[in-house]
């Protein structure tokens, strides 16, 4: 029997914190031989740990830029670099020939969005956005109710998407790095759960946002907004998106999905079970369940194997990217509606 080749994946970065997870994601899996870089780790005024420092305490193999990580001819890459560096990464990546995992939002601007699908297209590799909480089984069960057919035509759906301050990354309040702020950071999920729910490309954006939330630290960008979307087939849909889950919560946020239908409702709560106690520095709260992002990891790196497309992929990425630029529009002229054309 011929032995398989390892499989070759780097990682792009630990800015985004998903990185940490995707890290050990891969390194629990066989056949993976992994190395990581993250150039601009050294000079971010984070206050958790980046660069070769993480690198050390993930255990993962180390080199000192993209070059370097190129040079190593990966078969694959996982971009977790800061919103607005993705397009130079994936580019590098495609003309590399290296499959890629990137990190949401796909771009901070359409036009970006779509000369890294075309990138991918052209030089013939996978291009995967990643969205975890697409393998959520909460929201399987619920894809599979609607397309049943039986709770019948979908009228609306709610979706709430907050959390904390993401202030041990303090690109996230960039505007040039991330694009935005919670309007950026919370909309995109349950826009791509919208999106594979629906099957349809949204009409028309609505949105207001304000910087109430932390407004004593001069943020730059918006602490918390709410989106309204309109489908073709007449589905109203929102999206609360806030930073406002305090810094002393145990947890880091939550994200909820309600779809109202003709014949019942379903509801999409992929973080609320674990387990809440006590320790010597306050509340505590873990998790139980699947963790999402190895089960992202593990359909990106079978993708890769099988030479298929995966999703989600760069399609929803642009359309998600669409959804958050007509929202900023609508958000900037006090609401006004956003026609995407």
């Amino acid at each position: 029997m011929t032995a398989v080749r390892p499989l070759r994946v780097a990682v792009l970065s630990f800015a985004h914190t998903h990185a940490l997870s995707y890290v050990q994601a891969l390194r629990a899996m066989p056949g993976i031989e992994l190395i990581a870089t993250d150039p601009d780790g050294a000079a971010a005024p984070d206050d958790a740990p980046r660069g070769a420092e993480l690198a050390a305490e993930l255990g993962v193999e180390y080199v000192e830029t993209y070059e370097q990580a190129f040079a190593w001819n990966p078969d694959a890459v996982v971009i977790a670099a800061e919103n607005s560096r993705h397009r130079a990464l994936v580019e590098q990546a495609a003309a590399a020939g290296a499959h890629v995992l990137c990190e949401k939002p796909l771009a901070t601007s359409v036009e970006d969005a779509l000369a890294m699908r075309e990138a991918c297209e052209r030089a013939g590799v996978i291009l995967m956005v990643a969205y975890p909480v697409r393998f959520a089984p909460s929201f399987r069960d619920a894809l599979a109710q609607i397309r049943s057919g039986g709770l019948g035509r979908v009228l609306s759906v709610t979706g709430v998407n907050n959390g904390k301050l993401p202030q041990d990354r303090a690109w996230f309040t960039d505007p040039q790095l991330a694009g935005g702020g919670a309007l950026v950071d919370h909309v995109v999920h349950c826009a791509d759960l919208l999106d594979e729910l629906l099957g349809e490309r949204v009409r028309t954006v609505r949105a207001v946002s304000n910087g109430t939330l932390y407004a004593d630290r001069d943020l730059a960008v918006e602490t918390g907004g709410m989106v309204t979307l309109q489908y073709p087939g007449g589905v109203i849909a929102s999206i609360d998106c806030s930073w406002s889950w305090p810094v002393s919560s145990p947890t880091w946020g939550g994200l909820t999905l309600q779809v109202v239908a003709e014949h019942g409702t379903v509801t999409v709560s992929p973080f609320t079970q674990g387990v809440a106690g006590h320790d010597a520095h306050g509340e505590t709260w873990d998790p139980v369940g699947l963790d999402l992002d190895a089960l992202l990891l593990a359909e990106f790196v079978a993708a890769v194997r099988d030479g298929r497309q995966p999703q989600p992929d760069a399609g929803v990425g642009v359309r998600t990217v669409e959804i958050v630029k007509a929202a900023q529009a609508s958000a900037a002229r006090g609401g006004e509606v956003v026609t995407l054309v």
